[in-house]
């Protein structure tokens, strides 16, 4: 993959945003970390310690279980919002014109609706991958490789 100097690349996941501005040349990528957001994100059973809920059957005799909150998957998905929401402000103030989003497949889906038209328009490519644990070197070995 081609990405053009200058390009903002968005590594995320629900608890961990990394913008990366490409420095480099098309075809030799240097990224350079911009920005990190994060998140302190328990997992479910530490956020919430309920039973899962019950309720009665329309006869009045019969029981239900209702599915448990899971508390963890709605912070990251929180999360992803509040992202796209910061990449809203980056693009009103004029501070990209090309935007690569890197993001697991769910997280990807959850920024994907929650662009605004503004940001949705310079995005040129989406990779459902999650790299935010590697280091940016490695991450941008990984998007020179990567095919469109």
């Amino acid at each position: 993959m081609l990405i053009p100097n200058d390009t903002l690349v968005l590594v995320g996941d629900g608890r961990k945003a990394l913008f990366l501005r490409n420095r480099g040349g098309a075809g030799h990528p240097e990224l350079v970390t911009e920005a990190v957001m994060e998140q302190d994100n328990p997992a479910t059973r530490e956020q919430g310690t309920d039973r899962p809920g019950r309720y009665s059957g329309p006869d009045g005799v019969s029981k239900s279980a209702v599915e448990e909150t899971d508390w963890h998957q709605q912070a990251e998905d929180r999360f992803a919002t509040e992202v796209a929401d910061a990449l809203y402000r980056k693009s009103h103030d004029q501070n990209f014109q090309r935007l690569i989003v890197v993001a697991p497949p769910r997280t990807l889906g959850t920024m994907r609706t929650a662009f605004r038209k503004e940001v949705a328009q310079k995005i040129t490519a989406e990779i459902p991958k999650d790299l935010t644990s590697h280091p940016v070197p490695e991450i941008a070995r990984f998007l020179e490789m990567e095919k469109e």
